[in-house]
């Protein structure tokens, strides 16, 4: 399984649009691997999972064909992590397709009201694009890569997911953005599995949150926890993305602060293979 990380910011990208703070002043100077845009992977370069107001960016960054992509994960509704205006240009004239490119959408409820409003209105779109929802911890297999929703603890008002992906080799990863420390039904349904990768929810930097968002201490506490119940283990790869400015340090820094925990720090454009 290869993740390619596009983006590894929070909402407001880092530095922040509007924002003069030091933190953002820093990341402006000295760029490179200090800039984040808001958050996003590819996963074997056919599945993404959330579509930031950056993906445009991400497209002219990486050099990529957003064309042949088939399989679009959402975790949440909202908009730094399912920035639906662009979504609504995949159709003629704005974009020149093959017959039968279907791009297929999956998330929750909320998700799911969106994109159906976005069809109704819209019903050319209905050739170029789909929806499916996926009930938490249900499993649907798209091409080779099993996709099981888990319940995040971050805004009340949906039932906010993070991921478990699973390729046809049975390398298997957690994808854990937009979360505070899981809540008890994710918990019991991860304890049940192994993990070769574990991405982790990192907006408050050195400071804890754990409600919903994560700092380095509660991913210190998410790394123990499946360690203990074999989850995880010495072989596991943990990182660390989704910025904010407001953590306040920067990626060398970070780097610092995490050697002794083993983590990686991601970075826009940061590959990793397991």
């Amino acid at each position: 399984m290869k993740v390619k990380y596009l983006g590894t910011g929070a909402a407001e990208g880092w530095p922040g649009v509007f924002c003069g703070c030091q933190h953002c002043r820093k990341a402006r100077i000295r760029g490179g691997k200090n800039i984040r845009t808001r958050s996003s992977v590819l996963i074997d370069d056919s599945m993404m999972v959330d579509f930031p107001p950056d993906s445009y960016s991400h497209v002219i960054s990486y050099g990529l064909d957003f064309s042949r992509l088939k399989h679009l994960v959402i975790t949440h509704s909202h908009q730094d992590h399912f920035f639906t205006d662009d979504l609504k240009l995949r159709k003629p004239v704005f974009a020149h397709l093959e017959d039968n490119s279907i791009l297929n959408i999956y998330g929750n409820m909320a998700v799911g009201e969106i994109m159906t409003e976005i069809l109704n209105s819209n019903s050319d779109l209905k050739q170029y694009m789909s929806f499916r929802y996926i009930p938490p911890f249900e499993t649907y297999i798209a091409d080779d890569i099993r996709i099981t929703p888990l319940l995040a603890s971050h805004d009340r008002n949906e039932d906010c997911y993070i991921y478990i992906f699973e390729d046809k080799h049975g390398k298997r990863m957690l994808y854990g953005n937009d979360t505070g420390i899981f809540p008890d039904a994710t918990w019991e349904y991860i304890e049940g599995y192994y993990f070769d990768l574990v991405s982790l929810d990192c907006t408050t930097g050195p400071e804890p949150e754990g409600i919903y968002h994560m700092g380095i201490p509660d991913n210190i506490k998410i790394k123990e926890r499946m360690t203990k119940t074999g989850a995880a283990d010495n072989a596991t790869k943990f990182i660390l993305t989704h910025f904010s400015h407001n953590g306040g340090l920067l990626h060398e820094q970070l780097i610092e602060l995490v050697r002794p925990y083993e983590f990686q720090i991601a970075y826009d454009g940061f590959e990793v293979y397991v």
